[in-house]
């Protein structure tokens, strides 16, 4: 949250954490999502413990919530490793960025 916040100067109002949806009729839990001014929802961040090693279940885990979500940009942490990634829906797949955008871009 402070990174989001602090960092990327995403306003508070705009971040909701640990809220559920559902996703393929079974009830899911996301993290942390960040919306923009208009309502849409701009990046999904999954958050797991500094013990757990970040890998392609997580982006899964991910990808699947992101499937009802429609986020425009992926954030996964454990504190210590982050990944980001943009979505393209069209083809259905993911790029791996070196950051996410500031809130102002």
């Amino acid at each position: 949250m402070n990174f989001l916040t602090f960092e990327k100067n995403y306003p508070l109002s705009l971040v909701n954490v640990e809220k559920q949806l559902v996703v393929n009729n079974i009830k899911k839990r996301y993290d942390v999502v960040v919306f923009n001014s208009d309502g849409s929802i701009r990046i999904l961040v999954e958050c797991k413990a500094p013990e757990i090693t970040i890998d392609q279940t997580t982006f899964d885990q991910i990808a699947r919530y992101n499937l009802e979500l429609k986020a425009d940009y992926l954030m996964v942490t454990n504190g210590l490793d982050h990944f980001y990634c943009r979505m393209d829906f069209e083809s259905e797949k993911y790029t791996f960025l070196r950051d996410i955008p500031d809130f102002s871009r």
